[in-house]
């Protein structure tokens, strides 16, 4: 499945509610899997809107519905590390990875299922519609 297929893909939670959608793919270049999908919520036409980086594995494909389930109540969501498209944060910063993994209930990177995050980059898709995010090669640092 190419990664262009999954941006602006609607993301649910359990309860049927929407919680936005996928506006980045974050893939670690060591290992060269996906390790975040960062999510859009709130907002008008990308204004003001919230940046949510969500560990992959905290997410499940729904194909018949054809979205990706994230289990969090939508109020939760609200009060989780969240960023916005002009101040990403460092992915690679240990204290930010615990955040986010301990937020969503995800396997730390490097433990069980979770993906080390060394050399992280996104941006997989470019043109109209794409973010403001790094291109795929680049890093944060890189802008």
């Amino acid at each position: 499945m190419g990664s262009d297929t999954l941006i602006g893909e609607s993301v649910i939670n359990t309860e049927g509610l929407s919680l936005g959608d996928i506006k980045e793919i974050m893939l670690d270049m060591r290992t060269g899997q996906v390790a975040y999908a960062v999510l859009a919520f709130g907002g008008f036409f990308g204004l003001g809107e919230k940046l949510f980086a969500v560990p992959w594995q905290a997410l499940r494909l729904d194909t018949v519905d054809k979205c990706f389930v994230l289990d969090v109540d939508k109020d939760k969501l609200k009060s989780a590390p969240g960023f916005n498209s002009h101040s990403w944060p460092d992915m690679t910063d240990v204290e930010w990875v615990k955040q986010v993994h301990s937020f969503y209930g995800a396997d730390l990177p490097g433990h069980g299922t979770g993906v080390p995050v060394d050399g992280m980059v996104g941006g997989a898709v470019r043109g109209a519609g794409a973010s403001s995010g790094p291109a795929m090669g680049e890093t944060r640092s890189d802008h």
